[in-house]
C-alpha cells in the first residue's frame, strides 16, 4: 500500500513539473464546472423556465447541435494551421462568457436559439482546444510518448473531478438564486479561464512562429481527405453509435426506473450518483494500463463494456440490480471518454485541434440523435426495450471497432498516406 501512495505521490510530482501543463489542467476544471452547472438542468430550464414544448426543446437542441458541430470542425481545423492556439482558446472562451450572460438575461425562444448556435456554438470547442493545447504542451516536454495517453487521461479525469460537485453546487445555486444566478455562474468560469490563459499560458515563442507553415500533406489537407479515410470514418461511425445509446439511455433511466421497477426519484438520484465515483479511478487506472496495453485494445474494450452495461440492464427486474450495474457504466465511459482522447489524437498527431474536434463532435452528433431517437423508441417499444436498443447500437459499435483489429492506420504526414 505505501509503495502505491508512493507511486501516486510521484506521478503527481512528475505531472506538476511539466511545464504549462498545471495550467492546462485548471482551465479544465473551471471548463468543467461550467459545463457541470449548465448540462444537467438545460431541459428544466428549456421547459420549464423558457416554456419550450418538448418538440420545441427537441428543436433548439439539435440546432444548436448542428452549429456546434459546424463551428468546432471549422475552428478545430483552423486551429491546426496557426503557430499559437492561445488566441483561439481566448475568443472560444470569451464567447461561453457572452452566450451565458445572454442565457441569464433572456427568456425569448429565439434569441436564446441565436445565442446558443452562434456564441455557444462557438464556445463548444474550448474543450476540444484545451486537451489540443495540452497534447501540444506534452509533445514539446520531456514525457515520454507512451506516457502520454496516462497524462491526457489525468486531463480528462480533472474534467470528471468537476461533475462530482458540479451538479450539486449548481442546484444549490438554483434554488437561491434562479437560472439568472446559475448561468452568471457559468459566465464566470469562462471569464477566468480566459483570465488564467491571458496571464499564465505562454506564447508560442517566436523561434516556433518562425517555423515554415505545415505542409500539404499536414495541416493544410482537406477536412473530408481526413475524415472519410476508412480507418478514421469507422472510429467515428462506432464513437456516434455508442454517444447515441449513452444519451439515449441517460434520457430513459428515470422513466424506466420509476415507471417500470415502481422506484422512487431517490433511487433515480443514487443510481446517476454512482458512476462519477468510479470513473475516476477507472479512469487513472486505465491510464496507467496504457503504457503497457495498445490504446486499440482498450477501445474495443470500452465498446464491450457498453454492451454489457446497456444488456445487463435491460435485463433488471429490481431496483438494487441497477446499482452494481452502474459500475459497467464508469467502465466504459472512463475508456470512451478518457482513452479516446489520445486514441483519436494519435490518429492525426501533427493535427491535435483536429483530432479533437472530430472525437467530440462524434458525442455532440450522438447526443443530437439520442435527443430525437428517445422518444420515438420509448412510445414505440417501451421503456425497458429502449435499453435493448442500445445494447443494439453498442453492438454494432463493437463490431465495427473489432473489425478494425487488422485495419492500418493512416499516417499524414507523408504523400504515400494520402494518395493511399
Amino acid at each position: 500500500m505505501n509503495n502505491f501512495f508512493i507511486a501516486v505521490r510521484n506521478r503527481a510530482q512528475s505531472v506538476m513539473a511539466i511545464d504549462g501543463f498545471p495550467i492546462i489542467l485548471l482551465l479544465n476544471v473551471f471548463l468543467g464546472i461550467a459545463n457541470s452547472f449548465v448540462l444537467p438542468f438545460s431541459s428544466i430550464f428549456g421547459i420549464d423556465e423558457v416554456g419550450m414544448t418538448n418538440m420545441e426543446f427537441g428543436i433548439f437542441m439539435m440546432i444548436s447541435t448542428l452549429c456546434g458541430v459546424g463551428f468546432s470542425t471549422y475552428i478545430g481545423k483552423l486551429s491546426d494551421r496557426v503557430s499559437d492556439r492561445k488566441l483561439i482558446l481566448i475568443l472560444c472562451a470569451i464567447a461561453g462568457a457572452i452566450g451565458y450572460i445572454g442565457y441569464a438575461y433572456s427568456r425569448n425562444y429565439y434569441v436564446l436559439l441565436a445565442i446558443s448556435s452562434i456564441f455557444l456554438g462557438i464556445s463548444a470547442s474550448t474543450f476540444s482546444q484545451i486537451f489540443a493545447y495540452g497534447r501540444e504542451v506534452l509533445v514539446k516536454s520531456k514525457v515520454p510518448a507512451k506516457e502520454i495517453p496516462l497524462y491526457m487521461n489525468i486531463l480528462r479525469v480533472l474534467f470528471a473531478l468537476s461533475w462530482t460537485v458540479g451538479p450539486a453546487i449548481a442546484a444549490y445555486v438554483l434554488l437561491y438564486f434562479g437560472f439568472k444566478g446559475m448561468f452568471l455562474v457559468a459566465a464566470s468560469c469562462y471569464i477566468i479561464v480566459v483570465g488564467i490563459t491571458l496571464l499564465s499560458l505562454k506564447k508560442a515563442s517566436k523561434k516556433e512562429m518562425a517555423k515554415p507553415k505545415p505542409k500539404p500533406t499536414e495541416a493544410t489537407i482537406p477536412l473530408r481527405q481526413v475524415i472519410f479515410q476508412p480507418f478514421i470514418f469507422v472510429n467515428l461511425i462506432a464513437f456516434t453509435l455508442i454517444s447515441t445509446a449513452t444519451t439515449i439511455s441517460s434520457l430513459n433511466m428515470a422513466q424506466f426506473v420509476t415507471k417500470v421497477l415502481n422506484g422512487e426519484e431517490k433511487h433515480v438520484g443514487i443510481i446517476f450518483s454512482i458512476p462519477p465515483v468510479f470513473e475516476v479511478p477507472f479512469m487513472l487506472g486505465f491510464g496507467i494500463l496504457a503504457l503497457r496495453v495498445k490504446s486499440d485494445n482498450l477501445i474495443r474494450l470500452g465498446s464491450l463494456l457498453a454492451f454489457a452495461y446497456f444488456a445487463t440492464t435491460f435485463f433488471a427486474t429490481d431496483i438494487w440490480h441497477i446499482f452494481p450495474i452502474q459500475i459497467l457504466s464508469a467502465a466504459y465511459i472512463a475508456i470512451t471518454s478518457g482513452i479516446a482522447i489520445t486514441y483519436f489524437q494519435d490518429f492525426i498527431p501533427n493535427m491535435p485541434g483536429t483530432a479533437m474536434t472530430l472525437y467530440s463532435n462524434t458525442g455532440k452528433i450522438g447526443s443530437m440523435l439520442g435527443f430525437l431517437l428517445f422518444g420515438v423508441l420509448s412510445d414505440t417499444f417501451g421503456y425497458r426495450n429502449v435499453y435493448l436498443w442500445c445494447a443494439i447500437f453498442a453492438f454494432l459499435a463493437m463490431i465495427l471497432l473489432f473489425a478494425l483489429v487488422r485495419a492500418k492506420r493512416v499516417q499524414f504526414g507523408s504523400s504515400s498516406s494520402i494518395n493511399a
